[in-house]
């Protein structure tokens, strides 16, 4: 079964095209090492719950809506042999030392095993 990184994090909406841009280049990145599919997805029918959501999940401000993104690998030993290339990569270490166009701070991520594929 496939494995998937997966990512919540909330971008201001001023600086969308700047997320944008650099998911493109980050999507190419990771699809040259290996990656199997790349997401990023902006909220487009999200509401904010009373209790759980994900606009309360990255503590969303008015100016800002929240990006649902994915990687999807073979497997988990997959998903680590592409990251550490990828986190290798000059175009990746070139990016992560300019500001992020969103919060890091508030984005959620994490690895999951595939469990039902249809």
């Amino acid at each position: 079964m496939a494995y998937v990184d997966g990512f919540i994090l909330p971008v201001p909406k001023k600086k969308l095209e700047a997320y944008r841009r650099m998911a493109r280049l980050a999507g190419k990145i990771w699809r040259e090492y290996g990656a199997l599919d790349f997401k990023e997805c902006v909220a487009d029918d999200v509401k904010k719950g009373k209790s759980t959501s994900f606009p309360r999940s990255v503590k969303l401000k008015p100016s800002e809506t929240v990006v649902f993104a994915f990687i999807v690998y073979k497997s988990r030993t997959h998903r680590d042999q592409v990251n550490a290339k990828v986190m290798k990569d000059k175009r990746i270490v070139a990016m992560e030392t300019k500001p992020m166009p969103f919060d890091g701070k508030r984005m959620i991520f994490g690895g999951f095993k595939v469990m039902v594929e249809a």
